[in-house]
């Protein structure tokens, strides 16, 4: 099997995972303070990863490396609570679709300009792919869009797409230590917030709970291993277009698990994705 199958299947694994992550995350915040889950999952997360460490005994990499590492941390998290604050203040239905849309052209514009152009059929795949993202994370509705709302979840998006740079980047010599050092200076970054915003992160006291949300942050953290290994293997705007597939989990679970009904543009977004998935693969 060649790696460009393996980075194709590393991708689509990726966004499964990342999808049921959300999907438990999600569904932990229901039930208790968005900050609980938000560090306990990332806190277990990087439990996780300490124990490949220890247990694969991976090197460690070149200093430099390391900082990329902290660096797509740092945005990855500031991401995250651009993503948190424009889904409190603003629609779920403008907010979610273009975070996830930036998050992804970004990392192809900047893939393109470090690895060339992809083939034609590929082209039109990433192309299908983008529409594909916009339409399962709730785009496409008809209401007016405004500019102010646009702001918050730019930058998310933004956050999110640096966050894959930068991965890719260091990928290429490690994948568990710059993903360490990308978790403990995110955790330290959603801390220093939570301690400015003086918010309060209620204590998980349900262990059927518990486990949603240590489950959220086995999903995360092994979506960011196979993000890492999807794109040392492949090519940074095709892994990044699969992983970015995520919302298809996600609203598969909620359909599938709390008989949530999916909507037309949803099912719209499925089906160009596996056209999309089609042409990336050809």
């Amino acid at each position: 099997m060649g790696t460009e199958v393996l980075a194709l299947i590393c991708g689509l694994a990726a966004a499964a995972s990342f999808g049921t992550g959300d999907f438990c995350g999600g569904f932990a915040t229901k039930r208790s303070s968005v900050y609980s889950v938000i560090v306990i999952s990332q806190i277990f997360g990087l439990a996780l990863l300490a124990g490949l460490v220890a247990v694969l005994g991976e090197s460690i990499p070149s200093w430099n490396n390391l900082a990329f590492g902290g660096l797509a941390g740092l945005f990855g998290t500031l991401g995250l609570i651009a993503l948190y604050i424009g889904l409190a203040q603003g629609r779920m239905g403008v907010v979610a679709p273009v975070s996830a849309i930036v998050g992804t052209v970004l990392p192809i514009i900047i893939g393109i300009f470090l690895e060339g152009v992809p083939s034609e059929g590929q082209l039109l795949g990433l192309a299908l792919g983008v529409c594909a993202i916009w339409y399962l994370a709730g785009g496409g509705s008809t209401a007016l869009l405004h500019p102010r709302e646009l702001g918050l979840p730019i930058l998310a998006g933004m956050g999110f797409g640096v966050f894959f740079v930068f991965i890719d980047q260091v990928s290429e010599t490690a994948i568990f230590w710059p993903l360490v050092t990308a978790r403990v200076v995110s955790i330290t970054t959603l801390t220093l917030f939570i301690m400015m915003r003086r918010a309060q992160a209620t204590a998980l006291w349900n262990g059927r709970l518990l486990l949603t949300v240590l489950l959220a942050g086995f999903f995360d953290a092994l979506g960011n291993i196979l993000f890492a290994l999807a794109s040392s293997m492949g090519r940074l705007d095709i892994s990044t277009t699969l992983t970015s597939l995520y919302p298809a989990g996600t609203v598969f679970l909620a359909w599938l698990i709390l008989r949530e009904r999916l909507a037309p543009r949803q099912w719209f977004g499925v089906m160009v994705a596996l056209i999309a998935l089609i042409l990336i693969a050809s």
